[in-house]
């Protein structure tokens, strides 16, 4: 359904241990940005009654029922170059994206 790589999971170990009572990240879709859909991320303390979870070792990884489907085969990686550090979304499903990555139409 979703990967983690192996860098992303040891940055969400390591932001993990910073936070309280964190569960997992949960991984979203919300309408939004130039192409329709724009990715969020967030550390969750709980979770809804529709929700998927996916784990990966220690790692969790939360998404709400809309949002899976968006991110079927979506991969999460952690990004350190000399434009910034972060979290990318690599999304097979996403037909065109915006310059920056953050948003996409599928």
């Amino acid at each position: 359904m979703l990967t983690i790589t192996a860098v992303a999971e040891q940055k969400i170990k390591e932001l993990m241990v910073e936070e309280k009572d964190i569960i997992g990240l949960r991984v979203y879709v919300k309408g939004g940005g130039c192409h329709g859909y724009q990715y969020g991320m967030a550390f969750e303390s709980k979770m809804g009654d529709d929700d998927t979870v996916f784990e990966k070792n220690e790692v969790k990884v939360i998404m709400d029922s809309q949002s899976a489907p968006l991110l079927q085969g979506a991969e999460v990686d952690y990004v350190d170059s000399l434009q910034g550090s972060g979290f990318a979304i690599k999304n097979p499903q996403a037909k065109t994206t915006c310059g920056c990555g953050s948003s996409f139409s599928a």
